[in-house]
């Protein structure tokens, strides 16, 4: 209860309105990732933050959003994942919204990350990703299969457990 009542203090200073707009949003990510170009990404994350579609995120928002990928499990980490990549929330991942993400996530980081050969373009990164998860080869990935493929490949699994760090 206390530590809520510290993030809702911190919340109402960065956002004296109690609510977050998208360009703010941003403007935080530009802080961690000075480096990059965080703003695709961070509308990406946005959207998934904004579970009422009202164009703002508010505390309750922002909250349910922190606590799942501080403290969730994996598994409700894997699903929020899911609803990041599948963009049009249709149920399954296409190559071209994994290719929007990791697009977006690799200007995020710009050279601060040093990628092996076979992942140092979104492309490549894309492929290896459908390889180990699209079981089935019909070009799209459900959440079975993302759930399934997201523990074998260690850089998931890596990036599940720092998205506390980039939230």
């Amino acid at each position: 209860r206390k530590e809520i009542q510290q993030w809702y203090k911190g919340f109402l200073k960065d956002c004296p309105t109690g609510e977050l707009n998208q360009s703010d949003f941003k403007g935080i990510y530009k802080q961690f990732f000075p480096f990059g170009d965080p703003s695709r990404f961070a509308d990406y994350i946005f959207k998934v933050f904004d579970r009422n579609h009202n164009g703002t995120i508010d505390f309750t928002e922002f909250l349910q959003a922190l606590s799942i990928t501080s403290r969730g499990t994996v598994e409700e980490k894997l699903k929020w994942a899911f609803e990041l990549y599948d963009i049009d929330g249709n149920g399954h991942i296409t190559k071209d919204e994994m290719l929007t993400i990791v697009d977006a996530i690799y200007r995020m980081v710009g050279s601060m990350v040093q990628l092996p050969e076979d992942e140092d373009t979104p492309e490549k990164r894309v492929e290896k990703i459908f390889h180990l998860m699209d079981k089935n080869n019909d070009g799209k990935i459900d959440m079975t299969e993302f759930k399934e493929g997201s523990h074998q490949d260690p850089l998931i699994m890596q990036a599940l457990n720092l998205y506390h760090g980039a939230v």
